[in-house]
C-alpha cells in the first residue's frame, strides 16, 4: 500500500481502508483539508489530477425500492434514465443526504463505493475503463483514494455503462 500522507494512523482509517487493507489492494491516499463546500472538480485542482480520473459517487433508490450505487467523473451528471436502463429500473432517484450515512456508513462528500454497510449493485461510468488508476472518495471528505478500476473490481462488484447525461 502507498500512502500520500504518512501521518494516518489505524484509529483514522476508514471503512473503506480497511477493506482495501483487507484484501491486500494497492491503494494510495490522498488527503486535503476537509470542507464541505469544496466541489468534485474544486478536488481534483487541488490534488492536482485530471477531472476524468476523480470520481463521484452517488446513492440512488428504484423504484422497486432497491438501492444502487453509480460512480461518474466528477464534472459529469448523472443521467437517470440512462442510470436506471444500466440497472434494470424503471427509474431511480438520488438517496436524501440525511438518509445515506444510515444506509451507507458515510456522509454526503464523503461517501466511498468500498466498505458500505451493505453492498449494493454498483455501476461505473464506462468513461473508467480508459482509465490506468481513478480516485474516489476514501470514505470521509478530506480523504481520497486512488486505485486501479480493476482492483475496484476485486473489492465491489461493478459493471460499466454509459451513464452520463452527455453520452
Amino acid at each position: 500500500m502507498e500512502k500520500g500522507c504518512d501521518n494516518v494512523g489505524k484509529e483514522s482509517k476508514t471503512n473503506a481502508m480497511r477493506k482495501l487493507d483487507s484484501m491486500k489492494i494497492e491503494y494510495r491516499e490522498h488527503i486535503y483539508e476537509p470542507d464541505s463546500s469544496l466541489s468534485g472538480t474544486d478536488i481534483a485542482a487541488l490534488l492536482g489530477e485530471d477531472i476524468k480520473r476523480v470520481y463521484k459517487t452517488l446513492v440512488t433508490v428504484g423504484k422497486s425500492g432497491g438501492h444502487y450505487v453509480f460512480m461518474i467523473p466528477v464534472e459529469k451528471e448523472l443521467d437517470l434514465k440512462k442510470a436506471a436502463s444500466s440497472v434494470g429500473e424503471k427509474s431511480v432517484s438520488m438517496v436524501k443526504s440525511k438518509e445515506l450515512l444510515g444506509l451507507t456508513g458515510y456522509i454526503h462528500g464523503g461517501c466511498s463505493p468500498i466498505g458500505m454497510k451493505k453492498l449494493f449493485k454498483t455501476t461505473v461510468d464506462e468513461s473508467a475503463k480508459a482509465q490506468n488508476r481513478i480516485f474516489c472518495s476514501g470514505g470521509r471528505i478530506g480523504l481520497q483514494i486512488e486505485l486501479s478500476p480493476h482492483d475496484l473490481e476485486k473489492v465491489v462488484p461493478i459493471s460499466y455503462a454509459a451513464i452520463t447525461a452527455d453520452q
